[in-house]
């Protein structure tokens, strides 16, 4: 099974907005053979709290102006070190850097193929 193409492309706009706000990575991963309850998580990193609020704020903006999409939830808006939002079809995990490095989401979900949205994080471009 593959990620619904709604899916892949709620992650491209998602991402697009992560990568307007400077994401340091910007990850997809398509889960769609491993959880029943979305298609894709999005990881994006941000290196200070500022930034990755910037990011979710971003993200949401876009979803919603471009593909009339809500959030159904939102975790962990406090401090802004690891901000969940569910938009259904996708997941938005926006990490600090060092949150994004310590639980290394890509490596827990090694087994899932990596999406090519379209996008580079800044930390990325150089690879």
């Amino acid at each position: 099974m593959v990620a619904t193409q709604e899916a892949i492309d709620l992650a491209k706009v998602a991402a697009r907005a992560a990568e307007e706000k400077s994401a340091s990575t910007i990850t997809g991963l398509d889960l769609s053979d491993h959880m029943p309850l979305t298609d894709v998580f999005l990881i994006v990193s941000a290196d200070n709290e500022r930034q990755v609020q910037s990011i979710v704020d971003a993200v949401q903006e876009a979803v919603l102006e471009q593909l009339g999409i809500k959030p159904l939830r939102k975790e962990g808006d406090g401090p802004g070190r690891w901000v969940l939002i569910d938009f259904g079809d996708i997941v938005l995990h926006a990490q600090h850097d060092e949150e994004r490095d310590f639980y290394d989401l890509e490596r827990l979900w090694r087994d899932c193929p990596h999406l090519d949205l379209g996008v580079t994080g800044t930390a990325d471009a150089d690879r």
